[in-house]
């Protein structure tokens, strides 16, 4: 492939629903553009940027890929990305590269969650978009549900630029909605004029019209103009459209089918004639070598510098960073620094990647989109930059993942090779977190959702041939007490020689100090416990709140104090004394009306308005305290609740259920509280060999 300077460069990225099409559409413009003598297909499992074995075997996009394509004399490289939620990680990390984005809607379905959530990401990065209606090749496509669902989803900035034309059922052609002339295709990227035919006439009055109200929507003077009943000249349309779909205050709407590649040419045309170059743009970081802003700006007469947006670790293709240069020019054989790593070294290579193929080029200019192979130590969200001149960016925002399920290994001694891998994986994709959970004896897998976690463990097995299995995680219960108690513990052992004698009076009561395990004092009068035996009955405390005496779970909120005991002379021990303690504790603690608590989280929950009765009525039925509902953007709702962490185990999938996905959510721990004397009894008799255990 050529060499790009920055002026002739597009970074694009596809957004959409699951299914609607856009890894179709990657495909159809790789053939148009002659990149590929052959289009491929999803389900053939042939398409140049679904080349994960697991995308393969599911038949959609897991991953997101570069496909750079050359039209025009520019270099436009397509971004595709997943439409399923549970990866929205990897569409984050391409929108924070994007210099403007296409929304793909299938003319079958329309405007769906997706498109909408694909919207909410463009209004949140303040990129330029156009919208691409494709499926209208299909039966039952109707390109005017599109349009009026998008004008009515997303205001007066759309501007429908094509109308479908279909001759007995087929889709062959279009109106040019701003020169008002047909065009009837002859082949994937010619067409001829055509007379537009009386049955378009309705439909293009309204794609007409949609189109002034965005054209009116870009002057004051325009609007003036339209309310007044002028007409714009074709020259104004296009000028406006120039002018402003750059800036976002309009949005073009094209039209095509991925399948048969027709409208690919163009929306190529499009994104070369309308979509921003990084030269356009600007983007600054810090200098960290006098600390002030650096502002990069895609100019390639600058030092370089770079930022890591996504990180491939596939063992079959290597570990590649995909990088976007924001200033000066990348070549092989160059010096890089890693201020992150503190890491210098020099690169041999320098790629741009065409699905899952690199392909060596001399050099990267300033906004273009390429990769580099096996830098030690560098991860998503670092920088690269040159030593005399350290820079850095800011890293890009990822989701937090919320959902998480308990993983074992299925064969033993697999669980370092299981680590390795996992950490590859957490490479790729920075929403899957590993925790090993110390407390509760466990390893927890988190993820934005349960179909992600369910990718792991095949790609696990198929590119690293280790096996795990999910199952539901243990919830980490408290102990405690609800009144005081006085009880003696008493160790004595005769066995020949020295015995073992130790002998304790204490009282637990509760300390009123949740956060803490123990609260231990001493009252004894007279030296009934020699005071150098102190520390041993601390021990026994401290080793008895550990796994407490009601389902092994830890011990918290409780004061113990050494008030009374005896001791012999010669067979007294600090080990007698601490088993005593142990004894006595166990003893006590169990007269003391022991109690489980159970964790609290305080959730936040952001639904649209019509979802806010079946989510409040969900988070009664899973136990949780209704705290307040504010008013959020675009008529939702955000609602407040405090819900046992317990009961939040599959709310990811439940909540996108009840909103029809467009619910989110995220919650922090809030404290301990007594469980429901149901939900102890099943805990305690679920623990109950646990117990047994402690005892042996």
């Amino acid at each position: 492939m050529n060499i790009y300077t920055t002026s002739k460069v597009r970074n694009v990225v596809l957004l959409g629903h699951g299914g609607c099409g856009k890894t179709t559409l990657v495909e159809a413009m790789a053939y148009v553009s002659g990149l590929v003598s052959r289009q491929g297909k999803v389900e053939d499992g042939n398409t140049i940027s679904d080349y994960d074995k697991e995308e393969m075997k599911r038949l959609f996009s897991i991953n997101t890929s570069v496909v750079p394509l050359e039209w025009e004399n520019t270099k436009i490289n397509i971004l595709d990305t997943p439409g399923y939620f549970d990866f929205v990680g990897e569409v984050e990390e391409a929108v924070s590269v994007a210099d403007a984005a296409v929304i793909v809607v299938s003319g079958k379905n329309g405007v769906e969650v997706g498109t909408v959530k694909a919207w909410e990401l463009c209004e949140k990065y303040n990129i330029p978009r156009m919208m691409f209606v494709t499926d209208m090749d299909l039966d039952n496509a109707s390109f005017r549900q599109a349009l009026e669902d998008m004008t009515e989803k997303f205001g007066k900035k759309i501007a429908p630029f094509h109308l479908p034309i279909r001759e007995k059922e087929k889709f062959v052609g279009f109106v040019n909605v701003v020169k008002m002339e047909g065009r009837k295709y002859t082949s994937l990227t010619e067409y001829e004029d055509f007379p537009i035919p009386d049955y378009s006439m309705e439909n293009l009055k309204i794609a007409r019209e949609t189109l002034l109200e965005a054209v009116a929507e870009t002057s004051e003077e325009y609007m003036d103009r339209y309310f007044a009943g002028e007409e714009f000249t074709t020259d104004e349309i296009l000028g406006a459209i120039r002018a402003h779909v750059r800036d976002g205050g309009m949005i073009p709407v094209l039209i095509g089918s991925g399948l048969t590649g027709i409208g690919a040419r163009m929306l190529l045309q499009g994104l070369v004639h309308y979509i921003p170059s990084p030269a356009e743009k600007t983007i600054a970081g810090l200098d960290l070598k006098n600390n002030e802003i650096y502002q990069a700006d895609y100019k390639e007469d600058k030092a370089f510098s770079a930022k890591i947006f996504k990180t491939i670790a596939d063992p079959f293709i290597g570990k590649y960073s995909l990088i976007k240069v924001c200033s000066g020019v990348l070549k092989s054989d160059s010096q890089i620094y890693n201020y992150e790593k503190s890491t210098e070294e020099k690169i041999s290579k320098v790629y741009i990647m065409q699905g899952k193929t690199p392909i060596e080029v001399k050099e990267l200019h300033a906004g273009d989109i390429g990769a580099v192979a096996k830098l030690s130590n560098a991860t998503t969200g670092d920088t690269l930059s040159t030593k005399a001149r350290p820079i850095s960016y800011g890293k890009p925002e990822i989701s937090i993942p919320y959902t998480y399920m308990r993983y074992k290994t299925k064969n033993k001694g697999d669980e370092d090779k299981v680590s390795g891998a996992l950490a590859k994986l957490m490479d790729e994709d920075l929403t899957l977190k590993a925790v090993n959970d110390v407390e509760n004896r466990q390893s927890l897998l988190y993820g934005i959702g349960e179909q992600q976690l369910e990718v792991v463990v095949s790609k696990l097995f198929s590119r690293y041939k280790v096996e795990i299995e999910l199952s539901r995680p243990k919830v980490a219960f408290r102990e405690t007490i609800k009144k005081k108690v006085k009880v003696q513990g008493k160790h004595k052992k005769q066995s020949g020689g020295h015995g073992q004698y130790g002998d304790v009076h204490i009282e637990l009561e509760p300390s009123g100090n949740l956060e803490s395990p123990y609260i231990f004092e001493e009252k004894v009068f007279g030296g009934a416990v020699p005071r150098n035996y102190f520390p041993a009955v601390e021990k026994g405390v401290q080793e008895s709140v550990i796994k407490g005496p009601l389902a092994a779970y830890p011990v918290v909120g409780v004061k113990v104090t050494l008030v009374d005991g005896s001791y012999h002379p010669v067979d007294s021990s600090e080990m007698a004394f601490k088993t005593a303690t142990m004894i006595a504790f166990k003893k006590g603690f169990l007269e003391a009306s022991p109690i489980l608590l159970e964790p609290i989280v305080s959730v936040k929950i952001n639904v649209p308005e019509k979802s806010t009765g079946d989510v409040m009525g969900d988070l009664n039925k899973r136990r949780g305290r209704v705290l307040g509902m504010n008013s959020g953007a675009k008529g939702r709702q955000v609602i407040e609740a405090d819900v046992p962490m317990s009961e939040m185990i599959g709310y990811s999938t439940d909540l996108r259920s009840m909103t029809g996905g467009m619910g989110e959510f995220s919650y922090e721990f809030a404290r301990y509280e007594q469980a429901p004397s149901d939900v102890q009894e099943k805990e305690i008799k679920e623990r109950a060999n646990k117990i047994e255990k402690i005892e042996e």
